[in-house]
């Protein structure tokens, strides 16, 4: 489905992404790890076309998309969940959601409005709220639920439980099980580590912008030598 082939990017002088390449099949759910400042978020925005891809290429379904505009990615059928969530804060809940509303690239309508309000039950009683009057965690739910009415076949979520209470991280833990299970294809960030790894098929490592271990992850949550030279653990 996603295949990224020797990415470089670079802010100003500083050569942030170093020959990044790794691959995403259909229906799979891939971990992204490393520390902090490592090329975790600079290699989704690169996708994202947040982030001008100096050398290297992304291919979506077989066909080259590098440094496509954000708003032609979205249409391919790739949802995003920013770090920091990016809701509409003048919007209500409702207008947030319905906004985005569409069918798949396939012409699917499975996500509806009424699905994503069964998935996070917390969000009907807030319809009328404006995205600012919202809790942290409310606004994560309203994050993913707004990029799953957009009905994508891969959604990405960037530290999607950063900041939360413990329960609430649960509860998104539990929402993106039951995304995966889906069969929507899924690229997490998340500063847990061992939550990711209990909830991808396989995880790449970054260190100072390269690849530096991949593999399965429950192989991954065994190399105990690789977790503690690569993430610090």
């Amino acid at each position: 489905m996603l295949w990224l082939e020797g990415i470089h990017t670079y802010y100003g002088d500083s050569h942030t992404l170093r020959g990044v390449s790794l691959e995403l099949p259909a229906g799979t759910a891939l971990g992204l790890l490393g520390r902090n400042g490592m090329g975790k978020t600079t290699l989704i925005r690169a996708l994202m076309g947040y982030v001008p891809i100096a050398t290297g290429a992304v291919h979506w379904h077989g066909r080259e998309m590098t440094n496509a505009p954000p708003e032609r990615v979205a249409r391919l059928g790739i949802g995003y969940v920013p770090e920091g969530r990016g809701i509409f804060p003048n919007l209500s809940v409702r207008e947030n959601l319905v906004m985005t509303a569409r069918a798949g690239v396939d012409g699917t309508r499975d996500w509806t409005y009424e699905r994503v309000l069964a998935t996070f039950p917390r969000l009907t009683e807030r319809l009328n709220h404006g995205g600012q009057q919202l809790s942290g965690g409310e606004q994560q739910m309203l994050a993913i639920g707004r990029a799953l009415m957009t009905n994508p076949q891969l959604l990405i979520l960037d530290e999607a439980t950063e900041g939360l209470a413990p329960l609430i991280v649960a509860e998104i833990w539990r929402v993106i099980g039951a995304i995966r299970a889906t069969g929507i294809s899924t690229l997490i960030v998340d500063r847990n580590y061992r939550a990711v790894l209990a909830h991808t098929d396989r995880a790449v490592v970054l260190e100072k912008g390269m690849v530096v271990a991949a593999g399965a992850s429950a192989n991954l949550a065994q190399d105990h030598d690789a977790l503690a030279r690569f993430l610090g653990v």
